[in-house]
């Protein structure tokens, strides 16, 4: 009889010591080689710190691959810990389905929020009024053209004042350079990014700034969106932005890493990261002395105007369902560190949230990033909603019909209404 109360002392002393191995261990989602090597350094700083090991779960790397996965183990109990939304869209929804867990009292009380730009913050703010999500990283993202190109052809590089002047320069480019003048991301095969990387740049300085209404709905029947799609159609109809590269699979390579340095396509929306990646130090096809040849200007507004556009890229939440949630909540607090964001503005090249970096001696080597580090001050954003993520398929579809020149700007309004509707239900969409 001893004996079996001893052994079963043993099993119950052995299952308390493995809850709390397993408590001492932090799963974080990551995906893509540049993420991960990124997070190197604060992986292993958090396990010196804490005294714990965390295990970096690698998922597959594209975004709709890596959302896929991650709502399945979401839905099914047994997510990672700590992991990353693709953009702010999913947050909102992420949050309904109860998979974040609030860090709005960990954050606010962190030391470095202070020194976070107030659009990062912001940005963070889901409609319930919490943060869910660490903003350490932003997406600042503009009008990108070849200021050589222009220049040689006699082109003005001057700011663009409204989108009748942006259209018009862009029709003074096709003439006189036979180069497309302008892309805007569009079509089913560029997925959310139709929206993420174009849609939304019109739709911040047009007549419906804002999807988010007060009572939770989403303007979608606003004349300002159907006034976007016209900027689309114009571009399209008058042969100034490439089309048929965006109806194929990878619809950004031909048009970005191909076309814009050969310098046939002469100005396309992209962002901080594109000074490095996809045609600086980094690119496979890079532009001789590009942070000279290739210039930047704001997204000009309807009518006048000027917009520095900012998501957040890849916020980090904590799962609500982990295990130890307080140990989840400190390690995400490592996470937004400035040396975290530094490491991967170097890594990726978006913009780090903290004001703090500037004065970081490693982000001032990453010269092509300073300027616009500056300017996220001035950015403006669109308030989380729920069905952001629908709104950005919708767009894409939407998009696809005006490449393929099957409708006009209110049709493609119509299927972009009709479509979150679908998803969405009719009382979602005002």
């Amino acid at each position: 009889m001893n004996r079996t109360v001893l052994v079963g002392l043993c099993a119950i002393t052995l299952g308390a010591f493995a809850t709390l191995a397993q408590a001492e261990t932090i799963r974080i989602a990551n995906h893509g080689q540049a993420g991960i090597n990124a997070m190197k350094s604060t992986v292993a700083r958090i396990e010196k710190k804490y005294g714990i090991t965390v295990e970096v779960v690698e998922y597959p790397s594209p975004d709709k691959d890596y959302m896929t996965k991650l709502l399945t183990e979401l839905g099914a109990g047994n997510a990672p810990d700590i992991f990353s939304a693709p953009t702010t869209a999913y947050v909102a929804d992420m949050v309904a389905a109860g998979y974040l867990a609030p860090i709005t009292a960990e954050f606010k009380a962190w030391d470095g929020y202070a020194n976070f730009y107030d659009v990062a913050k912001q940005l963070a703010v889901s409609p319930d009024g919490e943060t869910y999500v660490m903003p350490f990283m932003l997406g600042i993202q503009e009008i990108y053209f070849r200021r050589d190109v222009l220049d040689k052809a006699g082109i003005s590089t001057e700011q663009p004042k409204d989108w009748a002047d942006l259209l018009a320069r862009a029709a003074e480019i096709k003439e006189k350079t036979g180069a497309y003048g302008l892309l805007f991301p569009a079509g089913v095969s560029w997925g959310t990014g139709a929206f993420d990387e174009g849609f939304q740049h019109l739709l911040v300085g047009s007549k419906t700034p804002q999807l988010a209404t007060e009572d939770g709905k989403l303007d979608l029947t606003g004349e300002g969106v159907k006034d976007v799609f016209g900027v689309y159609k114009e571009l399209i109809d008058k042969d100034l932005m490439p089309t048929q590269p965006l109806l194929g699979p990878e619809p950004w390579v031909i048009p970005k890493y191909q076309m814009f340095p050969e310098g046939r396509l002469a100005a396309t929306t992209c962002g901080s990261w594109c000074y490095i990646f996809d045609w600086g130090r980094e690119s496979k096809n890079p532009i001789p002395d590009v942070e000279k040849a290739v210039g930047t200007w704001t997204i000009p507004g309807q009518t006048g105007g000027q917009y520095v556009l900012a998501n957040l890229a890849a916020p980090w939440g904590v799962n609500s369902k982990a295990e130890n949630l307080e140990l989840a909540k400190k390690v995400l607090m490592e996470i937004g560190s400035v040396e975290t964001q530094v490491s991967y503005a170097a890594q990726i090249g978006n913009i780090p949230a903290s004001k703090a970096a500037a004065q970081d001696p490693e982000f001032q080597k990453l010269t092509e990033l300073l300027p616009i580090h500056a300017a996220a001050e001035n950015g403006v954003y669109l308030k989380q909603a729920a069905g952001f993520a629908t709104v950005a398929e919708g767009v894409a579809r939407a998009t696809e019909a005006l490449l393929r020149k099957e409708t006009d700007a209110a049709g493609a309004q119509a299927i972009l209404v009709d479509y979150a509707r679908e998803i969405l239900g009719e009382e979602a969409v005002k």
